[in-house]
Order: C-alpha cells, then sequence, then structure tokens
C-alpha cells in the first residue's frame, strides 16, 4: 500500500513517500504549504501527484529515525481551513436487517468534531472536558477530501483516527451529542493512497499506571458497514458548506462497540493505544480530563 505523509524537520516541511525505518535512509522532498494539496487537484489522482513531486522537488536523505515532527495529512497552515467531521451509526452490527443492493440510501446521522488544528498526532494528549461523564474510544477510517478553487471536493486517500467522545453525555439525551464531541481526535500521518478500504481489523488496549486494563478487537472498513461509503460522501457534499474553495475535509466513517460498551470507563491518565494491525498503524495518546487543549 503506497503512502504519503507530510513533516517538518529543522524548520522546514517536507513530504515523504515511505514509512520511515530507524537506521534506514530516508528521503524526503522539500514543500511549501499547500503544494502536496494542490499537487493533488492538479493531478486528479494522488499517484499522479506523488510522481509531480517527487519529480519536481528539492530532497534531502536523512536517517529514519530522525526527529520529524509529523503533521496530519494534507493539513494547511492555517487551519481554520480544515474541518474534521463525521457519520454516527454506520456499522451493520446496529441494524437487524442485512442491506441489499436495493436498500434504500437515508443518510446516516453525521456530526462536526472539529477544526484542522483539533487534530492530535500519535503520542500527544486527547483532551476531554474536565466532567466529561463516560468516554469511549472509536477507532475508525478517516477519509481526505481537498476542494479545489471552485469547491469540487478532490479525493486524496485515507487513513486512521480514535474519535474520543463522551458517550455517557450522549446516552443521557442524543441532543446532546455536539457537546459529546467535543474532545480531541487522534490521526494517523500517513495517507494511504488508494480507495476506501474493504477490510480493516485491530487491536485496543486501554492501560492504567502502565498496567493493561481493557483490551478488545475492532474492525471498520467498508465490509463492517451498512452504508456504502460513496453514497455517504456524495450525500455530504451536497451541502455547500463542506465545498468552501481550498477546504480540506477529515470524514470519519463511524466505529462500533467499544470499551465502554464492555462496562469498562475510561479513567484521567489512561493511555489509548488502536492497534491497526490490518494497515500497520498504531495511534497511542494518553488521555487528560480538563486542561490546555492541545498541551502535552
Amino acid at each position: 500500500m503506497s503512502i504519503l505523509f507530510e513533516c517538518e524537520y529543522e524548520g522546514e516541511r517536507y513530504a515523504g513517500f515511505a514509512r520511515p525505518v530507524p537506521g534506514q535512509q530516508l528521503t524526503l522532498h522539500k514543500v511549501s504549504d499547500g503544494q502536496v494539496r494542490a499537487a493533488v487537484i492538479a493531478a486528479g489522482d494522488t499517484g499522479a501527484a506523488t510522481a509531480a513531486l517527487t519529480r519536481d522537488t528539492e530532497t534531502i536523505t536523512v536517517d529514519g529515525g530522525a526527529p520529524l515532527s509529523y503533521l496530519p495529512p494534507l493539513l494547511p497552515a492555517v487551519t481554520g481551513n480544515a474541518l474534521v467531521s463525521g457519520f454516527m451509526r454506520t456499522h451493520k452490527s446496529k441494524y437487524e436487517d442485512e442491506p441489499t443492493d436495493e436498500t434504500e440510501f437515508v443518510a446516516p446521522n453525521w456530526f462536526f468534531k472539529g477544526f484542522g488544528d483539533w487534530l492530535r498526532m500519535p503520542g500527544q494528549t486527547l483532551t476531554a472536558p474536565a466532567k466529561a461523564v463516560a468516554l469511549i474510544e472509536e477507532p475508525e477510517v478517516a477519509l481526505v477530501y481537498v476542494n479545489d478553487d471552485e469547491g469540487n471536493p478532490h479525493y486524496a486517500g485515507y487513513t486512521f483516527g480514535n474519535d474520543l467522545c463522551d458517550i455517557g453525555l450522549h446516552r443521557q439525551n442524543p441532543g446532546w451529542n455536539p457537546y459529546c464531541k467535543l474532545c480531541d481526535t487522534s490521526i494517523s500521518p500517513w495517507l494511504f493512497l488508494g480507495e476506501p478500504p474493504q477490510t480493516v481489523t485491530g487491536t485496543t488496549v486501554i492501560e492504567r499506571d502502565g498496567v493493561t486494563a481493557w483490551e478488545g478487537s475492532f474492525g471498520c472498513g467498508a465490509d463492517a458497514l451498512y452504508f456504502k461509503v460513496q453514497d455517504m460522501a456524495d450525500n455530504l457534499f451536497e451541502y455547500p458548506a463542506l465545498r468552501r474553495p481550498g477546504l480540506v475535509n477529515y470524514i470519519l466513517l463511524g466505529a462500533d462497540e467499544a470499551s465502554f460498551h464492555d462496562g469498562f470507563r475510561i479513567a484521567d491518565g489512561d493511555r489509548i493505544t488502536i492497534d491497526v494491525k490490518s494497515h500497520d498503524v498504531v495511534l497511542s495518546n494518553p488521555v487528560r480530563f480538563g486542561g490546555a487543549p492541545g498541551t502535552e
């Protein structure tokens, strides 16, 4: 699976097209803010964009263990021009019937999660409200779209995220769901250059004081969803607010049951590690109740 990532190194922004491995040489391509997004739009697909970026950029070579500061995929420097949102109750396990090709599409519930600078990289702290009722981790596929100057969305690829939220608050009153979603979201820096995945599997481990307190498995690929991914995306982009020129959209496709449904309750200071084994992606983040957002 081909990937693309962006990072900062010694004060400059770079793109890479291979996973860094300590002890192995890694080629980085110097890019300006927006250059990768513009290449995706101009090329029409990320494969062609990759070819253009590797052909036309200045390169450096570093050790794969170098201290790179990773960025959310295609995140603009002006992060108010990026939105994080997602769908709710999308998994087949939450429905009594099985969808067929003739099943009429009825859009699932959708939520606004935050702006681009609300995203957190693996290792960074996820901040939740000080009086959260009951948090839940939600391992999800995240689609990444870039809008051109006319507002037309261009699919760039997919990655994975943890849509941390306060399901306890939601259950007290579903109308409070917008509040429930006001927790930081972890996202992988690796942008996978291909269609949304059919099968995604992995495990979640929640540690407390360095000891495993809960562990479970998950699946979140298209095969696990009640809705067709393209139907959900097409419906969402009918709304002009998501088609603003230059906007980057990170769209979470929903999660199945997790630790909360098993009776576990996440506590202040716990560490959530989501290991997407099918794609060799790990999101590991400590959780803090209250405190300043974005702090480590």
